[in-house]
């Protein structure tokens, strides 16, 4: 696996890219648990769907793709955002 993410891009919008989709798709699968379970602390799941950020962006910034990892920044802070929104609303 480390092969396939060296031979990964050094681009910002790939990062972006990566940093939406894979909390994307846990948020989903979270979605569907707690709709189907009735489960009562549902903060703590959407914050560790985001938290999935933070350990992609430590491999890719331990890779030397800066900028992959800048653009999964990004895409963590629009998913803390997104959350933010959430809890107001």
């Amino acid at each position: 696996m480390n092969k396939y993410l060296q031979r990964t891009k050094n681009n910002v919008w790939i990062g972006l890219a990566i940093g939406i989709l894979i909390p994307g798709v846990l948020l989903i699968a979270a979605w569907y648990i707690i709709h189907h379970q009735n489960l009562k602390k549902v903060d703590l799941l959407y914050i560790a769907c985001i938290a999935v950020n933070a350990y992609a962006m430590q491999v890719y910034f331990r890779l030397n793709r800066e900028q992959v990892g800048r653009g999964i920044l990004s895409a963590t802070f629009l998913w803390a955002f997104v959350f933010f929104f959430y809890k107001v609303a």
